[in-house]
């Protein structure tokens, strides 16, 4: 049985263990379970008709056939007729994946690479070092998993920030989150229904200025609001990086935490993907009623429908706006038009459209810091893009994509404004507001 290794150039900016020896016992992946590797009926669907390729970011900057979504799938498919054994290079295949779905986008055989690539790092999480996997076990399943540590690690960051490298300091957004959003909040008037919100993990300690903004835009528009403090982590993170045992524990108290609500609203692109594949994950009636109600902020809103603002964020002039799709929310939900269509509703608001905009960013969860050399060469693209346009605002409704792109931008020298979008509707009802109360 071959090794990946054996007569396979490893994908530019591949780094090896040294003395690592490709061809070796399958027994180094033995502790994975043979339902989470990639399914024989998901590896078929793939014809390798080769239309990903120009779509994939890592191709377009590797050109590399082991980096793209057809050499991931060829060497997923070696590893299940058991033509090769899961290594080192087996692994860096998998690891330099953004999971950014493009290429589901433009696959005519709609292949489910997203779910494989999930599968596929649960076989090489034993080929990680043993302090690798105490890093990975220390983030995703005990600081995710208890918002008490997520809020102390977030708490002591200025703290540690002297002490961090460079790249991380300027990843990591500055100053305080503010006070949690309520467990209940009323709507002004009658109630169209019932509303919770996933708070999030990056999202609620990092952005929850957005988690105010979006309690504040739902109960003005009729929704009543509830943010049960016994939800978890989603699971996305873990889920992308190889540990679905961990996403799927994640997933069942979720959704005994959100059993109330007629809709669950995510407003994190990434987040939102993930729980709304919760039927995927864990399968069953009641995982798959769930997924059918969970909602991407931007999307219920269009779908809903919501008050014009009386007024425009920034007085009586117009302001630029480009937005980001992030990956999630374009790829994995098909989102585009519906936050599109909510900021036009704005007074004054002009949206930009960024060049290529339809690429990753680099953030991608953990990728922007376990592989920082391709996320680096993709947020330089992504900042060059948004400057071009001359917008002075950036909307991203991603906290991943917001913290990678401002982190660009000001790499950059440009200081422009990344808000999430439902934050200039938010300030666009409070301007209206204001300028009422004046007259």
């Amino acid at each position: 049985m071959a090794g990946f290794g054996e007569g396979v150039e490893p994908p530019l900016g591949a780094v090896m263990p040294e003395g690592t020896r490709f061809i070796g016992p399958v027994g180094l992946a033995a502790n994975w379970r043979p339902g989470d590797a990639p399914s024989d009926d998901d590896l078929a669907t793939c014809v390798a008709c080769g239309l990903c390729l120009p779509h994939c970011p890592t191709y377009r900057l590797t050109g590399e056939e082991s980096a793209s979504p057809r050499g991931r799938i060829a060497a997923m498919r070696a590893v299940a007729d058991g033509r090769a054994n899961v290594d080192a290079t087996f692994a860096r295949f998998m690891d330099l994946c953004l999971e950014c779905r493009a290429c589901e986008d433009v696959c005519p055989s709609h292949v489910p690479f997203g779910r494989m690539m999930e599968r596929a790092r649960v076989q090489i999480e034993p080929l990680r070092t043993r302090r690798a996997r105490f890093v990975r076990w220390l983030g995703l399943s005990v600081v995710l998993r208890r918002r008490w540590v997520l809020s102390l690690g977030r708490r002591l960051t200025p703290l540690a920030r002297p002490f961090l490298r460079k790249r991380v300091r300027t990843l990591v957004p500055g100053g305080g989150p503010g006070r949690r959003v309520a467990r209940t909040t009323e709507p002004e008037g009658p109630a169209k229904g019932t509303v919770a919100l996933v708070t999030g993990c990056v999202q609620d300690q990092w952005y929850r200025p957005a988690n105010r903004a979006t309690v504040r835009v739902l109960a003005r528009n009729g929704w009543r609001l509830i943010a049960p403090r016994h939800q978890v982590c989603c699971g996305a993170l873990q889920a992308h990086n190889g540990r679905l045992s961990t996403a799927r524990k994640l997933a069942r108290r979720n959704l005994a935490a959100f059993r109330d609500a007629d809709w669950v609203v995510v407003a994190a692109a990434g987040c939102g993907a993930h729980v709304k594949e919760y039927g995927d994950l864990l399968g069953g009636e009641e995982a798959t009623a769930f997924s059918a109600r969970v909602r991407d902020l931007m999307e219920f809103l269009d779908e809903q429908g919501v008050e014009r603002p009386g007024h425009g964020p920034a007085g009586e002039g117009p302001i630029r706006v480009a937005y980001h799709d992030a990956c999630h929310a374009l790829r994995a939900q098909r989102i585009k038009e519906q936050p599109r269509a909510v900021l036009r509703l704005i007074p004054g608001v002009e949206i930009a459209e960024v060049p290529d905009g339809d690429r990753c960013c680099g953030a991608a969860g953990l990728y922007n810091v376990l592989e920082p050399d391709m996320s680096d060469r993709l947020m330089e693209q992504k900042a060059a893009s948004i400057a071009s346009t001359e917008a002075t605002i950036v909307a991203s409704a991603n906290p991943g994509c917001t913290m990678q792109i401002a982190a660009g931008l000001r790499n950059a020298g440009r200081r422009l404004e990344v808000l999430h979008p439902v934050e200039l509707l938010d300030r666009a009802y409070a301007a209206a507001d204001a300028r009422a109360d004046d007259r």
